[in-house]
């Protein structure tokens, strides 16, 4: 396994993560515990939950997730061996069942870290991170900015000076954001400088062979600013492991149970995705290796978020950890993206 260190801070990590919001919906706990125990016997340290999760998102299973990690830390002992990042819910999403406000205020802060901090059940949090911003904005599908009526106020300010005095409390190391803007991401980092308040280390955001767009703005804002890329869908929802080819019905998989996502399975994805698999068989890969050694090899990515619903697909994707691409792979790769570019945003 290869690791790096969490921008700006002393957090070492695996460069791959472990993504588990599959856990509570389409894994038990005990499979859940048994993914976590493969995981970390091969080297990953790295552990990414939410407390909305699992996916998808309803009333039933909230904070499901974090009470299957907090049921493995609490058996094995493994707190002090794993980095653990979790993310705070916004509005706009139609989750009024997580809490009655759910602005990004010192009140709600506060109780949705006390609240992973128990379902977690650990003392402090390494990566506490904002799971989408607060105003509207294009995320989850939209490739730009569309300006829609919002209530919204300015309260970068308000916000780091609730993680600062948490950080002082101990609950919680370091802070990120996901979803994210590159005008988010500077105003984050022009108030932390201004006000000498905690600095992001991480944005978690959508990057993949189907989705480049954080190259748009983003890529250069934070390999600039040093704040680390934590890369998720990676495979777009399993499209890019190249399983959907086959003509097989696939009934369990992710996309056909929450027809939600469905812009990875649109017809541009599966053309550009069809592309993809004869290039990698070209060069003697899967397409599974392909298409995670290109996010790993970025410089501006910090780690890959990774998941799976069993043993065998979570041991494929963390051996391609050794696989490097080469210059000539990599133009072709670009050629793809240059006939199809971003079909799933």
């Amino acid at each position: 396994m290869k690791y790096t260190v969490i921008p700006g801070t002393d957090i070492k990590i695996s460069t791959i993560c472990l993504g588990t919001m599959t856990f509570g919906e389409q894994n038990t706990e005990a499979e859940a515990h048994s993914q976590l125990d493969f995981a970390l016997d091969k080297g990953v340290t790295f552990i990414d939950t939410a407390e909305m999760y699992p996916v998808a998102a309803r009333e039933e299973t909230s904070g499901r997730t974090e009470r299957y990690i907090g049921s493995w830390l609490h058996k094995t002992g493994n707190r002090d061996k794993v980095v653990l990042a979790t993310k705070i819910a916004g509005p706009n999403r139609g989750m009024e069942y997580l809490r009655d406000d759910l602005r990004y205020t010192d009140k709600t802060i506060r109780e949705s870290v006390d609240k992973s901090l128990q379902q977690l059940q650990t003392d402090y949090i390494d990566l506490y991170q904002l799971h989408w911003p607060e105003r509207k904005s294009n995320m989850f599908g939209q490739r730009g900015f569309t300006v829609q009526e919002d209530a919204w106020e300015d309260n970068f300010k308000t916000v780091l000076e609730t993680f600062d005095a948490l950080i002082k409390e101990g609950k919680i190391r370091h802070i990120g954001v996901s979803n994210e803007t590159p005008w988010g991401v500077m105003r984050f980092l022009e108030e932390s400088k201004k006000h000498n308040l905690p600095r992001i280390a991480t944005i978690q955001n959508p990057y993949s062979l189907l989705n480049r767009t954080f190259e748009v703005g983003l890529s250069e804002t934070c390999y600039r600013e040093k704040v680390g890329l934590l890369a998720y869908s990676p495979l777009g929802f399993g499209t890019l492991t190249g399983k959907f080819l086959t003509g097989e019905p696939l009934p369990k998989a992710r996309i056909n149970l929450f027809p939600r996502f469905s812009r990875y399975s649109g017809e541009q994805s599966q053309k550009a995705v069809k592309l993809y698999q004869e290039l990698a068989t070209s060069f003697g890969l899967t397409l599974t290796e392909m298409a995670l050694a290109f996010v790993q090899q970025q410089a501006f990515v910090a780690a890959t978020i990774i998941g799976a619903t069993n043993l065998e697909q979570l041991e494929e994707n963390i051996k391609t950890h050794s696989v490097v691409l080469t210059e000539e792979m990599i133009r072709e790769i670009n050629r793809i993206q240059e006939h199809i570019p971003n079909p799933a945003p």
